[in-house]
């Protein structure tokens, strides 16, 4: 099963891609909107931010009056083991930040980058990942705060902006809202929770935050918020005790301000009781875990979308295709061309030049073994069905030596459950080499400019997997046919076969004219054989399939492509050939966003297979 570290770094990974493509929502359902994230919303002086850098436990989040934070900043955070804290933005990748400091400024910088000096917001988003052993594996996106006016500089709209930009991030189903609140402003006229109640109005989607606790006036407490009872949502209120603004001013070490926290818990006659679900560590646990549980229970619609938008844009490119004008003879090298370039991608995974191939050998060496480990031998072979398919094979008339038909009634039914593994290995093989055949076609730069070329050799290389495919299930099925057409007798002439009458007179049944012992040995006697059988096929097996399917695909993937294409007319080639200038610029931007989509794809399945 993946890993928290894993189904989070995935998420991770794709959001990344998603923003260097563009791709981070605003038209219709991206894969971003599909992904599950941590949406941070709090109104302005809500402690939103401090909530942020009490979580990360660095102090890196640009200051100052009115609307600071002017871009979503996704956040992500990668616990290692130790070492030297650092941190690393998406556009400016190959540099370390050590000074968080500096990381404080190049937000800033970045922002007024796409926004300018305006004070104005935009919705393309800041990557920020953090390293460091003081986190755990979290994602959160930061977004503006919420407002009632405009300051000097900013659109009369900024209000209005604001909350659109902040309601296309929560109102998504796969959003988690970390709705931030201050616990000295009356809980019903908070901002965060007046927008989190319009989307999320049952609260299966919203962490609630209570801040500022310790700025209450005294003789009061949010233990009504706290405990449910003022507002109740599905997941447990979480107070925070963040630094105060002398704190800030003097610099405080955040893991210092952590411990204080913790101490305020403790020691608090009113939230004593709660202490140990209280604080900034508490909570970047529970969203940590919370995520990872979302991210496991929307991996299958998150790639239905995939697969639906693969197909949308595979068949965009084939739509926008036009033919260049060259000659026929030109159009056949090329296509020869781009097929052996193809073939020799093809060639690079099987023999292990590049990475996919050895999942073939996986599936010898691990799915094989375990589906025949897994075979219902227990059952077949059990006291109750032996005595019942050994005592139907006599019929009327007991046998005189040996119950050789129910001996081969018994092993013929045995030999029987090898199909299914035997096929399993066949289609898995199979699966494999259309996987490669997939990943051989996207890193083959040569055809992607070429998209009815592209589908026209996909078409004819799986026709051609789907050949071999079904010539390697004739075999295996026919080796394992092959075990129950002749038995090898020496096996059983060692072995004392004399039954075991049952002595008791008043026996009258078919099943009781033997004793259980004489059962018991037949069971035993067939497991024996059955064991030697299934070693014989765990390792025949895999050379038919290998056979009948790796080595013809690795020697004959196009040969039937290449016979067909040689026959075609001028006309015909330069169909195959579509390339329309004019579209260029509209192609080039569906194929990233479909390699985009191919890459998504190739991460869950990688994380799939831990």
């Amino acid at each position: 099963m993946a890993t928290m570290e894993s189904l989070i770094g995935l998420v991770n990974r794709i959001q990344r891609a998603c923003t260097v493509l563009g791709d981070h929502g605003g038209e219709g359902m991206s894969l971003w909107e599909a992904l599950p994230s941590v949406a941070v919303v709090g109104g302005q002086s809500s402690g939103k931010s401090s909530v942020l850098e009490s979580v990360v436990g660095r102090d890196f989040l640009p200051r100052g009056s009115g609307i600071v934070t002017r871009r979503p900043l996704v956040l992500q955070l990668h616990k290692t083991e130790s070492g030297q804290e650092y941190a690393e933005f998406l556009h400016s990748s190959k540099k370390r930040f050590t000074d968080f400091a500096a990381v404080r400024q190049e937000i800033a910088d970045e922002t007024d980058r796409i926004t300018g000096k305006s004070k104005a917001i935009s919705n393309v988003p800041i990557h920020l990942s953090i390293y460091s052993p003081n986190v755990v594996n979290l994602t959160l996106i930061d977004l503006p705060g919420l407002t009632k006016v405009a300051v000097e500089g900013q659109p009369d709209s900024i209000v209005q902006d604001i909350e659109m930009m902040v309601r296309s991030y929560v109102e998504k189903p796969n959003s988690i809202i970390l709705a931030i609140s201050p616990a000295n402003q009356d809980i019903a006229t908070s901002d965060a929770i007046k927008l989190a109640r319009e989307v999320d109005p049952s609260g299966e989607r919203t962490f609630g935050v209570l801040t500022k606790l310790d700025l209450m006036d005294k003789g009061t407490s949010a233990l009504d918020v706290l405990e449910g009872r003022a507002y109740r949502l599905q997941h447990p209120w979480v107070g925070i005790v963040n630094r105060s603004q002398a704190d800030i001013n003097k610099n405080v070490d955040m893991i210092y301000a952590r411990r204080k926290e913790h101490e305020y818990f403790e020691s608090s006659p009113e939230y004593g009781h709660l202490a140990h679900k209280m604080g900034s560590e508490y909570l970047a646990k529970l969203l940590s875990q919370h995520l990872e549980l979302v991210i496991r229970q929307r991996i299958p619609s998150i790639l239905a979308l995939i697969n639906k938008t693969i197909d949308e844009l595979n068949a965009e490119l084939d739509r926008i295709g036009r033919p260049i004008a060259v000659d026929s003879g030109a159009q056949l090298y090329t296509i020869l061309e781009l097929c052996r370039a193809f073939d020799r991608v093809f060639k690079q995974h099987i023999d292990g030049g590049r990475p996919g191939g050895d999942r073939i050998y996986k599936v010898f060496d691990h799915q094989l073994p375990a589906a025949l480990k897994k075979l219902p031998f227990d059952r077949h072979l059990s006291l109750k069905n032996v005595q019942k398919v050994v005592s139907e094979a006599d019929g009327y008339q007991p046998h005189l030596i040996a119950p050789e038909q129910g001996y081969r009634r018994l092993i013929d039914g045995s030999i029987n459950y090898f199909k299914g593994p035997a096929e399993a290995s066949v289609d898995a093989v199979h699966l494999v080499l259309k996987e490669l055949v997939r990943k051989s076609m996207a890193e083959t730069e040569e055809l992607k400019r070429f998209p009815t070329l592209q589908a026209d050799i996909a078409a004819a290389a799986n026709d051609s997997l789907e050949r071999f495919r079904e010539a390697s299930r004739k075999t295996v099925l026919r080796l394992v046919d092959m075990e129950s057409s002749y038995l090898t007798v020496e096996f059983f002439r060692k072995l004392h076969l004399e039954p075991e009458k049952n002595q008791n007179p008043n026996s009258n049944s078919n099943v009781d004219r033997y004793t259980d012992n004489h059962f018991k040995k037949i069971g035993s006697n067939v497991t024996a054989y059955i064991g030697m059988v299934c070693e014989t096929l765990r390792n025949s097996i895999p050379k038919a399939v290998v056979h009948c399917q790796v080595r013809e695909a690795r020697r004959a993937l196009l040969n039937n492509f290449y016979t067909q294409v040689g026959r075609r007319e001028k006309e015909k080639l330069g169909q195959m050939l579509d390339e329309d200038p004019a579209l260029m610029e509209k192609r080039n931007s569906i194929a990233k966003r479909l390699e985009l989509y191919k890459s998504a794809r190739d991460e869950i399945d990688s994380v799939a297979w831990k």
